[in-house]
């Protein structure tokens, strides 16, 4: 009891000083130049960082096709300086009230894996414009017309194709090229886009006004949302109007953890971040890292990882509609049991592990992190899931569509387009949030706060946790978002890493242990501010796998 208060005592005085103290400078790292640019036109024009998150998620929804889009969702972590407030805007998506568990089945009982991936049966119901109002009517200073104001222009004027728009342009080119209405817009002549090509999105354009104009309503009822319904039914989609008129986006408390003396804050259910982070960390606190030798760090860090995604695939869900038990998955004691069996010198057989429990049984997002000079903070991760999403734009409104369907569990125990396997807490229901793995996270301490995040899949967890490590040693956030990176996520039983994560010693000693090293293709785009409160600075990183961009002033 006594160690319990006097963490409760760290946590009320971390929140008032964090919310109290003046910072020098604003700061925005986003995946992208342009969004970038408009949070901080929309903050030297009086806005706060809410106001300033409402603009960024708006311009990547025009310029980031590929990662997010107002016919996406996602989830923005607050802290409002004022009162010390912490909470999640959670804006994911939900499955329309036709969806069933078994929608994705063929009669045989396989999945038919596309059908939750492309076109527009692999839609559900968005939940951006509904959040970008929310954080404009409760949390922003400006009205929403104004903050929405830079993503008009950039959806008017448009936005030059570049090298990365190309890649992702080619990988779902048979997917664009089945939309006629997306097409016309992300492609040139049916074709990926020559380097330079403008994309011009006036339909979009037309979306965003009415949305600037009559708020969440200006989407999700008359002329827009019709327009949706009619595109979406005529193309074998499952939506209807009831569908859109009745969104709602839900507020969150967020998960909190602790790791030598720092709060972790960061996203709850339906995201399994939060619980994973805190998993991982109440293991981690279970050793003495300075008695052990780098690879063994290593190796914990990985079984560590195993158990928190091995209790992902099993308990985790949307809140609302199952019964996670998340009090139990973040408790020491569970901590203390899963990290009893981890061994310091042998890799964990999965099959030691007590199985996944179901009846017999995505890789593009973005990130944005923002602090501005009150001490307002936004970590937000939004997404429509694979590059591209559906792939599917209803004709005459721009708005190209998720395919956030195959979040959920198809058939219990069948991976999705990410590996991940599921039970049934995570299976298809009407108006049930899939599980995310989108991971925005506040890093509290007294002499710093971090505020970061990143796309990735499956794989955004960890990417987050070794960023909070790098936090905690002291890291510069050029050197946090740089890392190279390493993942385990239980199924399948490798460890996936980038090169430089092991050395050549520690691969070979990862191997003796009995680790199955996969080489993976660089991965993830970070995005981190970092206020150091001792010397009164601010930094910012944009990972230099992306194409992104920070500004700190």
């Amino acid at each position: 009891m006594h160690t319990r208060l006097l963490f409760t005592m760290f946590i009320i005085f971390v929140i008032v000083s964090c919310s109290k103290q003046p910072v020098p400078q604003h700061a925005i790292a986003t995946a992208h130049p342009a969004a970038t640019a408009a949070g901080m036109e929309i903050l030297e024009h009086g806005g706060n960082a809410f106001d300033a998150a409402v603009a960024i998620s708006a311009t990547l929804a025009v310029v980031e096709p590929y990662s997010s889009g107002v016919g996406g969702g996602g989830f923005w972590l607050l802290h409002r300086a004022d009162d010390g407030k912490q909470i999640l805007i959670d804006g994911r998506e939900v499955a329309p009230q036709r969806a069933h568990r078994d929608m994705y089945l063929d009669g045989q009982g396989n999945v038919q894996a596309q059908q939750s991936m492309d076109g527009a049966l692999a839609a559900a119901i968005p939940g951006l414009p509904a959040a970008l109002t929310h954080l404009a009517k409760h949390y922003g200073k400006l009205p929403l017309k104004e903050s929405l104001q830079p993503a008009l222009r950039a959806a008017r004027e448009g936005f030059v194709v570049t090298a990365h728009y190309r890649r992702m342009a080619e990988f779902r080119l048979a997917v664009l090229r089945a939309s006629p209405a997306a097409s016309a817009i992300f492609l040139h002549n049916n074709a990926v886009p020559p380097l330079g090509h403008k994309i011009v999105q006036t339909d979009l354009a037309r979306t965003l006004e009415m949305v600037a104009e009559k708020s969440a309503a200006g989407f999700y009822q008359g002329e827009t949302a019709q327009q949706l319904i009619n595109g979406v039914t005529a193309a074998g989609g499952l939506w209807t109007l009831e569908d859109l008129k009745n969104y709602q986006i839900k507020q969150r408390e967020p998960i909190v953890s602790e790791y030598r003396g720092y709060r972790i804050v960061s996203a709850p259910p339906p995201s399994s971040g939060g619980v994973a982070l805190a998993q991982m960390f109440n293991m981690l606190s279970q050793f003495d890292k300075t008695k052990m030798e780098p690879v063994q760090r290593k190796h914990i860090l990985i079984e560590s990882m195993r158990r928190a995604y091995r209790d992902r695939a099993e308990f985790l869900g949307d809140p609302d509609v199952v019964k996670v038990p998340v009090a139990t998955l973040i408790s020491r004691e569970q901590a203390e049991d899963l990290a009893s069996t981890i061994s310091f010198e042998h890799a964990t057989d999965n099959k030691n592990l007590r199985p996944v429990a179901p009846p017999p049984q995505g890789n593009h997002t973005t990130h944005f992190s923002i602090l501005d000079k009150a001490g307002n903070r936004v970590a937000a991760t939004l997404s429509i899931n694979y590059p591209f999403g559906s792939g599917f734009v209803a004709p005459g409104t721009g708005v190209l569509l998720n395919d956030e369907m195959d979040d959920f569990v198809a058939k219990p125990g069948v991976a999705n387009a990410y590996g991940l396997v599921g039970a049934q807490a995570n299976a298809i229901a009407p108006g049930k949030r899939m599980l995310s793995s989108m991971t925005p996270t506040f890093v509290e301490g007294k002499d710093k706060v971090a505020i970061l995040g990143t796309p990735g899949g499956s794989r955004i967890i960890t990417m987050v946790l070794q960023g909070i490590l790098g936090v905690i040693e002291g890291q510069a956030a050029g050197q946090i978002v740089a890392q190279p990176r390493f993942h385990h996520q239980y199924l399948p039983n490798v460890v996936q890493y980038e090169t430089g994560a092991f050395s050549p010693e520690e691969m070979t000693e990862l191997q003796r242990f009995g680790h199955v090293l996969q080489l993976e293709q660089p991965y993830g785009n970070m995005q981190i501010v970092i206020w150091d409160k001792q010397t009164q600075t601010v930094s910012a990183a944009s990972d230099p796998r992306g194409e992104g961009q920070v500004l700190v002033k």
